[in-house]
């Protein structure tokens, strides 16, 4: 018999000035098996701070390689997110 996972692990990994108001590239982020986007982004504005959630506000997102505008979409275990801030220049 198989049970269902009670944990969706997601790796994030920021860009620009996401990285910067991160302190960091990438990391694992352990959630609740029916965690949305919405879930992760309130998750990584309380593990970084003012800096980081200022900046969430205005980002995009990709999961697995696919814009996600809908922040109520499930992340599946084992998904990756990437943090992406708007982009100036040309």
């Amino acid at each position: 018999m198989t049970t269902a996972s009670t944990t969706a692990t997601v790796r994030v990994r920021y860009f620009a000035g996401a990285r910067a108001a991160a302190g960091l590239d990438e990391e694992t982020v352990g959630l609740g098996a029916d965690a949305t986007m919405r879930t992760l982004v309130d998750e990584l504005a309380g593990r970084h701070g003012a800096a980081l959630t200022r900046v969430l506000t205005a980002c995009s997102f990709l999961l697995d390689g696919v814009a996600v505008r809908d922040t109520s979409i499930a992340l599946p275990d084992g998904s990756g997110v990437d943090v992406l801030p708007p982009f100036a220049g040309g």
